[in-house]
């Protein structure tokens, strides 16, 4: 096949045509397991021809490399090849990925959930009376010698207390006043909260419980120049935190669980294990990556996981839309820390009242771009001409012109020393000595 075309293979010859076949043999170290077929095809010439299908297997345990000692890694509609620390992270993550399809020997089938059952049972579309069909198909469950078996992964996300087998398997929330942990005499940890239970389930919990420590605050309205009561995070990001966290923790690390940290400024969920081998801090927004497949697989089914890493990059945007500084995420020696910071400076909400009846009469009669600029300095503290150029992505002369004609408005007002001032910006008027 190129470019649309069918070509076929005769035209390569016998010889080329075993090359090809004999390839996960000379060229793949150790063998990978592949069928070929061959299918019956008419060429772009109008003639019969042939193509070669090749069926690689999954190797879920294997790191395999080429004969010049070189590892590629399939992404999406590329093969990209790895460097040593990636490579090294692969053999790690394929240990990892094995874990999930352990069997646990000493949990039943009756330890599972089957209110759980009929959740998935319907997320899959199986009409069939047998409820444990399609954990067999997805290979969550194994008959043997000694009765129906579950893997760790089916354990996880459907037994009933999944923490009989994996004692870590929970969330914990911590409420911290002020904006760090202390700890001894000095401890200033408000509340506490333990979630258990089958993954769906502790997700769902979680979604609740978080949902009712969150605060709201106010934030300006770009739409009426009013202020409205908003969440102090976005909700989707919080949960795409928390949830990620779930599906792709390190089940197989001992002695530590997934730790939701509520501070004044900030919330942090850290998660068991390192990233993934090609992901990173940097790259986590492209790249896509599960060590955990089976679980991403179930979650997804079940309406939790987003598909193509749509999740990330809306946390982002979503946390973007409010004014709210990016996602951090912090790589430490055990674990993966997601922080999401709320930017609430006090004194914002205590000039609100003030700052409103300045700006709401005005509004309706302020173009797009002052607005923006209103919304920009209300959000930041303060604006300057080239912050509002890179918010606009107008002209400089053109960002200058809105804020002096928002200072003619009375609404916006000049900090500045002098004319020629290199630290000279806007705030909004009346909140100088704020």
């Amino acid at each position: 096949m190129s470019d649309g075309r069918v070509e076929g293979i005769k035209a390569q010859g016998n010889v080329k045509i075993n090359d090809y076949i004999q390839c996960k043999v000379t060229h793949c170290i150790p063998n990978v397991r592949a069928k070929e077929r061959f299918l019956s095809v008419v060429n772009d010439k109008g003639q019969e021809d042939q193509i070669l299908l090749i069926q690689v297997d999954a190797s879920p345990n294997t790191v395999h490399k080429t004969a010049s000692d070189e590892v590629y890694l399939r992404i999406g509609d590329e093969s990209i090849r790895l460097n040593h620390e990636q490579r090294l992270n692969l053999e790690y993550d394929k240990v990892e990925r094995s874990f999930e399809d352990q069997i646990v020997e000493n949990c039943r089938i009756e330890d599972l959930d089957e209110d759980v059952l009929h959740l998935y049972k319907k997320a899959v579309g199986y009409e069939g009376e047998d409820l444990y069909q399609p954990l067999y198909a997805r290979g969550f469950i194994h008959p043997t010698t000694d009765g129906v078996m579950q893997v760790t992964a089916a354990v996880l996300l459907f037994a009933k207390y999944p923490i009989r087998f994996f004692p870590n398997s929970r969330i914990r929330f911590f409420r911290c006043e002020g904006g760090s942990e202390e700890v001894g005499t000095s401890m200033n940890i408000v509340k506490q909260h333990t979630i258990e239970g089958p993954l769906p389930v502790m997700l769902q919990q979680a979604k609740k419980f978080l949902s009712s420590q969150l605060r709201d605050f106010t934030s300006l309205n770009p739409m009426t120049g009013k202020f409205n009561s908003v969440p102090e995070y976005p909700e989707f990001a919080w949960l795409e935190g928390v949830v990620n966290a779930v599906t792709h923790r390190s089940y197989n690390i001992y002695g530590d669980d997934i730790k939701v940290k509520m501070f004044d400024d900030r919330l942090e969920i850290s998660s068991p294990g390192r990233f993934p081998h090609i992901v990173n801090r940097e790259n986590i927004k492209q790249v896509r990556y599960s060590r955990n497949s089976s679980v991403a697989r179930a979650l997804t089914d079940l309406g939790w996981v987003r598909e193509l890493g749509e999740g990330v990059k809306r946390m982002y945007k979503e946390m973007e839309d409010l004014f709210l500084d990016d996602p951090e995420y912090l790589e430490t020696e055990g674990s993966i820390v997601l922080t999401l910071k709320n930017n609430i400076v006090m004194r914002r909400i205590r000039r609100e009242e003030r700052i409103s009846s300045l700006i709401s009469p005005k509004w309706d009669g302020l173009n797009d771009y002052e607005k923006k600029a209103i919304e920009y300095t209300y959000s930041k503290g303060s604006i300057t001409t080239v912050q509002l150029h890179q918010f606009t992505g107008r002209s400089k002369n053109f960002s200058l012109g809105i804020l002096r004609s928002l200072c003619e408005k009375d609404i916006l007002a000049l900090n500045s020393t002098s004319s020629t001032d290199p630290n000279q910006h806007y705030i909004l008027k009346g909140t100088r000595n704020e």
